[in-house]
């Protein structure tokens, strides 16, 4: 099976690290995938890196005739069995390249993101009617799916993404050496988000609840990893400077970490504030090190964190009810153990990578034969 893989984001955020992810595990089952991408785009460099084949385009506005003609010439020569897409932009030069080629071969769609736009004129009805299957991550993004675009629900189908559960396990990161790197020092409780900088991923309300608990309990540090993707970066600085006008000096901005595992090892408890994430790789991540987590309680993250068995949920938005929530776990050891343990053990059922490769790789076997038929 040969598989075109693409996703033209500019950005570098869960979309993008997810699509290397999901490229590389397809390579280990012997599945050959080539990746179309934006040119000198991070996603563009990192899959270079690792030694992935990569067609890289430039793109300017809104059309792209030179691009789809480049992106016709490629699928021409290249026998592809299945074309692949996770984001929705690039559909618009992808179908566009096939109907101009008359190839029968499957494209999917992975919906990553949730739009608030109904797209269901007669151009959009245009594009999809040439999509096969539309994937959505989380149930709010295949209801959004079906809300919004022109494609018939029998066509959508759930599948979450997932985690490499081996690499993501507590027992064997490290946890005395990033502590050590932070200063932490024995018997303080430390409380972490990872996330890239930007709105909506609830930095404010984080912080709002460290200002919080630091008046009640002096032996908290926080920890914030993650950098500001392309366009953020003033966005990352208010964030920085909203911790400094609160007068918090137990709060770390330790930046994109390629430690992930080991970042999250030092963690006691994990704290996810996001305000509308379509599912929430980090969380997963968390959850499979066996951490206790605190989530607000909507969209995505529904699908992964369960009240009272793997996380407690927050009212979305509520700083108050967060530090509610994160003070509970402080209080209580018992709590976070139990939690921890449930953690891992639902992600590792539920949003385990293999498991979900083997999944997309019967959706790509469906999809030809459907088309062949």
């Amino acid at each position: 099976m040969k598989i075109f893989y693409s996703c033209l984001s500019k950005s570098w955020g869960g979309m993008e690290m997810f699509t290397l992810t999901a490229i590389k595990q397809l390579l280990s089952r012997n599945i050959q995938v080539e990746l179309l991408c934006a040119k000198e785009s991070r996603i563009h460099i990192e899959a270079r890196s690792i030694g992935i084949i990569i067609h890289p385009i430039k793109l300017s506005g809104a059309i792209h005739p030179y691009a789809t003609i480049k992106v016709t010439s490629i699928i021409r020569r290249s026998n592809f069995d299945l074309v692949h897409t996770q984001a929705s932009k690039d559909l618009w030069l992808l179908a566009p390249a096939l109907k101009l080629l008359g190839s029968k071969i499957p494209l999917l769609l992975t919906k990553q993101v949730g739009s608030y736009i109904v797209k269901k004129d007669i151009l959009h009805k245009w594009i999809y009617k040439r999509v096969t299957y539309a994937i959505a991550i989380s149930n709010v993004i295949k209801q959004n799916l079906i809300d919004t675009c022109p494609i018939e629900s029998n066509n959508v189908i759930l599948l979450h993404n997932g985690i490499d559960t081996r690499k993501f396990d507590s027992s064997r990161n490290d946890l005395k050496e990033v502590r050590k790197e932070f200063q932490i020092k024995q018997g303080e409780i430390v409380i972490g988000m990872m996330a890239r900088f930007s709105p909506g991923k609830g930095h404010e309300d984080f912080l709002e609840a460290a200002n919080i608990l630091t008046k009640k309990y002096s032996h908290l540090k926080f920890i914030i990893t993650g950098e500001a993707s392309r366009g953020e970066g003033n966005y990352a600085e208010s964030i920085k400077k909203l911790a400094s006008d609160m007068g918090l000096m137990n709060v770390i901005f330790a930046g994109y970490r390629p430690d992930t595992p080991d970042v999250l090892n030092s963690l006691d408890i994990f704290v996810f504030p996001s305000h509308n994430e379509a599912l929430g790789i980090a969380l997963i991540e968390a959850m499979a090190m066996s951490k206790p987590s605190v989530c607000s309680n909507s969209d995505g993250v529904l699908d992964i964190a369960i009240d009272g068995e793997t996380s407690l949920l927050f009212e979305t938005k509520n700083a108050e009810d967060l530090s509610n929530k994160i003070e509970e776990l402080i209080n209580s050891n018992q709590m976070r153990i139990k939690l921890g343990q449930g953690a891992r053990k639902r992600v590792v059922k539920k949003f385990d990578i293999e498991l979900l490769t083997s999944e997309i790789i019967n959706i790509y076997e469906r999809s030809i034969n459907k088309e062949n038929d």
